[in-house]
């Protein structure tokens, strides 16, 4: 008779950015423990991306913590692993499934739990590093790469123009994202707005005033692959910080990213070649308002546009070969 495998079970019931920056965490645990069936606690709409990563066999479905995790895998984890956040809510409902040992930051709640030290204004991806390299497992941060998805891209070379973002605060405004999207339609790029179903009007709205056609609006109409193989295939990549942002990062396609109220020390992209980042902050601002940041305010559509010229300077050859050497990787 087979012998089950043993389970490493991680938490990230978060958005596709946390995803995205967890890569490096998830590909070290997988390394780590090669024999075991590595299992994520995602939301479900992510799970075709998860297993572009190389590191994920199976997802168990979960969005945030307002529910206890789904009990769905007996025997309980041999090893459960909060790359979710601090706790103690999230690493509770990891010790509620009664795995055999926990990975996790310290927290004064649940002095069982002998983990690091959380540290504010850390940036996210090389949080969960240090996570693994607490309990003896070694991540490369920058282990960012994802493998181009088996589904052919909406458009190929496109200027992909990402007006939204799930708060107020990291939204730069509809009108400045238009503009700089007719700018480059009329330098002969072809431009194409996304988002997701909810920002259709959005992204309809942007379009519109940058005198695109309806066809060049995406928002509601890709699916997770189909995003990341639109993304691939793009020329440059324009949005706020944004999980489509860590897509153009995953990628290697050249982006203009526009941060605020979070620095992009905490969630910026590696320092690589054709990412360009614009931050006027001093500091972090209000995540969670319905407004604009001012740092993202005092960005004007000459200086977005200018850095997207400056992304463009990536060559079509110098882009396939970046493209060829993230296929190769995987």
């Amino acid at each position: 008779m087979a012998v089950a495998r043993p389970t490493t079970l991680v938490l990230r019931a978060l958005g596709l950015g946390d995803l995205l920056v967890a890569v490096p965490a998830l590909r070290a645990l997988r390394s780590a423990r090669p024999g075991d069936r590595l299992v994520l606690a995602a939301p479900v709409p992510l799970a075709p991306l998860t297993s572009l990563t190389g590191a994920v066999d199976a997802v168990l479905p979960a969005t945030g913590l307002d529910s206890p995790l789904p009990a769905q895998l007996p025997p309980p984890p041999s090893l459960a692993v909060n790359l979710h956040g601090a706790g103690p809510q999230s690493t509770r409902a990891l010790l509620a499934l009664k795995p055999d040992r926990v990975w996790a930051y310290a927290h004064p709640q649940l002095p069982e739990v002998d983990g690091p030290r959380w540290r504010d204004r850390e940036h996210e991806r090389l949080r969960w590093c240090r996570l693994l390299a607490a309990y003896g497992v070694g991540a490369d941060p920058d282990d960012l790469d994802l493998a181009v998805p088996d589904v052919p891209p909406p458009v190929a070379g496109a200027v992909v123009v990402h007006p939204g973002a799930a708060y107020g605060s990291r939204r730069w405004p509809a009108g400045r994202f238009a503009a700089v999207a007719a700018a480059l339609r009329r330098a002969g790029h072809r431009v194409v707005v996304t988002g997701s179903a909810a920002e259709r009007e959005l992204a309809t709205g942007v379009a519109v005033r940058a005198g695109l056609p309806p066809a060049a609006v995406l928002a509601g109409r890709t699916g997770v692959l189909e995003l990341a193989a639109l993304i691939a295939a793009a020329r440059l990549v324009l949005c706020g910080d944004t999980g489509v942002a860590h897509l153009a990062t995953a990628y290697r396609t050249p982006s203009v990213l526009l941060f605020g109220p979070t620095p992009p020390a905490e969630w910026g992209p590696p320092d690589r070649e054709g990412h360009v980042v614009l931050w006027k902050g001093g500091g972090p601002g209000e995540t969670f308002a319905d407004s604009p940041d001012p740092a993202l305010l005092e960005l004007g559509v000459p200086e977005v546009l200018a850095a997207a010229s400056r992304a463009l300077e990536l060559t079509d050859d110098d882009r396939q070969g970046r493209l060829s050497a993230t296929v190769a990787s995987q």
